[in-house]
């Protein structure tokens, strides 16, 4: 067998002098930024080559040096989620630098062949697909903020396990949130362009879509199975933004849901919902004002156990900072979210990389700030007015949804990431790569068969499933067969899961969905 020469952060850091696109910058701008700058992507334009962010040098430089780009929102130093889109030190300072410098290509024979991005779903057909109708955007001076409520004309009861969002059209929907309305209370509106919420409590968030979001996959395998409930004479409730300029043009998402097969046991009910909750306030014009919201209310506190997967703050566009935790005096302080730049137009589920245990005797509690002044650029009103709450972007909300469920013991040891990588194994593997790879799903052994004997500068990249690089192979030059066993790759580092070969062969891009499991 032909020598592998092995290139992975997970191994060993590689540390060049010189910054250029090819050798430094353009992989960090794959792992953080193209998922939304990518043709068809709902970013206005796109960054995957040399080409097409050298003439945005200066926008570049503005948006990375004051952290606008990528977005997101959270403090990291306060949590850890999944799917974290912020730059590091290192990969800031090395933008930065490679941008100080001229910003040069480099050798672009060496530039890396970029992650895979289609129009397809991620997580195939489904068992349920719930659409809205073909609507035209709105959104000429100001944004389109309308809600669908579409039956899903369910016979009996079942258990969801994964949720994907499929924009109709990815230049338009700016986010999308979706919600479960179990008895079809909700309306659609699409008369007055500012509907951002459904208007009874008895309706759920449960997912959400931002540009570069993936779907929400919850652990569906052994040691833990998760699920959420849904019936006959439901609905969902789409409230979706679609952003300045769209005027004109058409839009159809729609929702996948993949349930657990009839009669699946074991599959541990989780819920969604608005536990940290203040529907009862105004904000003066002319203030700054400060709220908060406690759970439970008064001298109560959580009677039993339970775990947390997600947290998802919620404010429109008067909001400037939020922050969610759990407390008890004495104890450590169970830290959530905080935000100390909101931004309506980047919220989000955040899912923790590890469950977060909330011991009985602990309260939870919000803080928000409010900027109802002409100093906030956000405001809805010139001059400023006394906003109170509703469910119109110009009125003002302070909810924190969580996901969560009874706890068990061991819960907060679970690796999330690693468990969900593992439930991708139930979703199907569709190409026509001329790359051939098997076993396929595979787990310690892998061949990978070429259409043509490899060449010196050939290069081949393993993207996970959001996009971000693993590892990097360079084999010997005429290999048509490489055989990728724990010799050659520690595959126990890497969790099981959905992964991406991209490869550029004789100056030629391919691809090969690969599963892990």
């Amino acid at each position: 067998m032909k020598k592998i020469l092995l290139v992975s952060s997970i191994l060993f850091p590689l540390l060049l002098s010189a910054q250029t696109w090819s050798s430094d910058v353009a992989q960090i701008f794959y792992n953080k930024c193209t998922a939304c700058h990518h043709p068809g992507g709902a970013a206005p334009f796109s960054l995957m080559t040399h080409a097409e962010v050298s003439p945005l040098a200066a926008a570049v430089y503005q948006c990375v040096n004051t952290g606008e780009m990528p977005p997101w929102p959270p403090d990291n130093n306060y949590q850890q989620y999944q799917h974290n889109r912020a730059l590091s030190n290192t990969e800031k300072t090395t933008i930065i630098g490679w941008l100080n410098n001229g910003a040069q290509e480099g050798n672009p024979n060496q530039t890396p062949p970029p992650p895979v991005y289609t129009s397809n779903t991620f997580l195939g057909n489904g068992d349920l697909q719930v659409q809205i109708p073909t609507y035209m955007s709105k959104a000429t001076t100001q944004d389109d903020y309308v809600c669908f409520n579409i039956p899903t004309n369910m016979t009996q009861n079942r258990i969801i396990k994964a949720v994907e969002v499929v924009p109709g059209n990815r230049e338009i929907v700016h986010h999308c949130l979706v919600y479960l309305d179990p008895t079809s209370i909700e309306s659609t509106d699409t008369i007055g362009g500012n509907c951002a919420s459904p208007s009874n409590g008895s309706t759920k968030l449960i997912t959400g879509y931002t540009p570069g979001a993936t779907p929400m996959i919850l652990p569906s395998t052994d040691p833990v199975k998760l699920g959420l409930d849904i019936g006959p004479g439901s609905s969902i409730y789409f409230a979706m933004h679609y952003p300045i300029g769209s005027y004109g043009l058409y839009d159809s998402t729609k929702v996948i849901l993949h349930f657990y097969p009839v009669g699946t046991t074991n599959v541990r009910q989780i819920s969604a919902g608005p536990l940290l909750a203040n529907y009862n306030f105004s904000l003066p014009a002319n203030q700054v004002s400060n709220l908060n919201a406690v759970y439970p209310p008064g001298a109560n506190t959580i009677p039993t156990n339970f775990s947390v997967l997600s947290v998802f703050p919620h404010m429109h566009l008067t909001g400037t900072k939020i922050k969610a935790y759990a407390y008890k005096p004495g104890a450590d302080t169970i830290k959530f979210v905080n935000i100390p730049k909101w931004d309506f137009m980047w919220q989000d589920f955040y899912f923790f990389k590890f469950m977060q245990k909330v011991p009985q005797g602990y309260k939870l509690k919000s803080e928000g700030t409010y900027d109802n002044t002409a100093n906030n650029p956000n405001n809805p009103n010139t001059p400023p007015q006394t906003i109170y709450s509703g469910f119109n972007t110009t009125d003002e909300m302070f909810l924190t949804y969580f996901h969560f469920l009874p706890y068990q013991p061991g819960d907060e040891t679970y690796d999330l990431e690693a468990l969900i990588s593992a439930s991708l194994n139930d979703y199907p593997i569709n190409d026509n790569s001329s790359i051939v790879a098997y076993p396929n799903p595979f787990d310690q052994q892998l061949t990978l068969s070429f259409p043509k004997s490899l060449e010196p500068n050939d290069q081949l990249y393993f993207y996970n499933a959001s996009g971000q690089l693993e590892f990097k192979l360079e084999p010997e030059s005429g290999t048509t067969e490489l055989q990728l066993g724990p010799e050659q790759i520690d595959w126990n580092k890497l969790p099981n899961g959905v992964y991406y070969l991209s490869a550029r062969l004789g100056g030629q891009l391919l691809s090969k969905k690969l599963i892990k499991f």
